[in-house]
């Protein structure tokens, strides 16, 4: 049976010397014998809980494979002497060889952590920093570089590259307005822009940055609103553009990478979307202001033939369960689908596992608006 265990202990991952001291407040909570253990080459996942703006509640959870269990909050108990913990709205999370890397949007920086101990190494300064990318050495992140604020006179955005050894911000270059998720194919780094603050004239393009130059080269005409971005191993990248939440609604292309060129559009809403064993998996969750109702839709894609070979993910009556879904992530071992549901963005979320086939496995609570993952390998 499982069991619930509150408790002032250390993350079972951790090989710290140091015990925690009593000025820990909150406590971290284990949720002991969750699942069966595995053995595989992945130790276990991290999950980002966002938190509402303006609430301080970005925390980190940890889910151990070796254990079957489930550890929420661990931050605070690994990090006693960061005094506002993570921060405001966690929007990214990503490991890069030992470091664990986590924007803090509207804190303003990128929390690098130890990835084995979750310990903390520095802190990033990055105004309304969105996400990360890597490669040889470098990380890099896009930046809507202006407060919060729906403004049409809001700047334009920026990538940094920051040397991961160093942890320095070493070049920057200006992409489109409000920039969101970033790919590199080849040497090229795709950036999505949104235009989010330029309501109702939202940007529409993806940046094209040449590497070695650190310049734009130039920009792709899109959809407006664009948001995530994922490449598969053809040299193609998926871009979901969010609509405009009356009549325009959200949508999903194919770009390819080495053209520009717009090869198909899928005509389906895309929230988040995550590329495993080259299967896209997807869900919609469109909210629309004229019906104020949300459309919730799930599928997956074959990437090779850039078909959609399934319109569900899990059980038709998970689907319903899931409120709010938030967060997705696939296991590229086993491909166990991992989906988040943040009920009412005020309550605890949850986390939801299920097999390749989508039966479910388990769930449990998470922190508020749990969001994204991160896998950990041994």
């Amino acid at each position: 049976m499982r069991k619930l265990n509150i408790c002032f202990v250390f993350f079972a991952l951790l090989s710290l010397i140091s015990c925690r001291t009593d000025e820990i407040v909150i406590p971290m909570e284990v949720v002991d014998g969750l699942a069966p253990i595995e053995n595989t080459a992945i130790k276990g996942f991290y999950v980002l809980n966002e938190g509402n703006m303006g609430s301080n509640k970005c925390t980190l959870d940890f889910f151990d494979y070796t254990k079957g269990n489930y550890y929420r909050n661990i931050y605070a108990e690994i990090n006693p002497e960061v005094v506002k913990e993570l921060g405001d709205v966690g929007n990214d999370i990503k490991i890069y060889g030992s470091k664990l890397y986590i924007v803090v949007n509207v804190s303003n920086k990128i929390e690098v952590l130890d990835a084995k101990t979750a310990r903390r190494i520095k802190s990033i300064p990055l105004q309304n920093c969105r996400y990360l990318t890597f490669k040889d050495g470098k990380a890099f992140a896009s930046s809507y570089v202006g407060p919060v604020d729906i403004n049409p006179n809001a700047p334009k955005g920026k990538v940094v590259e920051i040397d991961t050894a160093s942890l320095a911000i070493k070049r920057e270059v200006t992409v489109g307005y409000q920039p969101e998720e970033l790919e590199i194919v080849g040497n090229q780094l795709f950036v999505a822009n949104s235009g989010g603050y330029m309501v109702p004239n939202y940007d529409k393009t993806v940046s094209v940055i040449d590497l070695n130059t650190f310049t734009e080269t130039k920009k792709i005409d899109v959809a407006i609103n664009l948001h995530r971005l994922k490449k598969d191993n053809y040299g193609d990248l998926y871009v979901s553009s969010r609509g405009d939440y009356y009549t325009v609604p959200s949508n999903l292309y194919l770009i390819d990478a080495a053209t520009g060129t717009i090869k198909k559009n899928f005509h389906i809403a895309v929230s988040e979307m995550t590329i495993v064993n080259d299967k896209l998996y997807y869900y919609g969750n469109e909210f629309n202001y004229n019906t104020h109702t949300s459309q919730k839709t799930f599928g997956i894609i074959d990437v090779k033939t850039e078909q959609i070979i399934s319109n569900k993910i899990v059980d038709q009556e998970y689907e319903k369960i899931i409120k709010t879904p938030y967060g997705i992530a696939v296991n590229p071992i086993t491909e166990d689908i991992y989906i988040t549901d943040a009920r009412n963005y005020v309550s605890m979320g949850f986390v939801y596992c299920f097999d390749k086939n989508g039966h479910f496995k388990w769930k449990t609570e998470g922190g508020n608006i749990p969001a994204h993952f991160a896998f950990l390998y041994k």
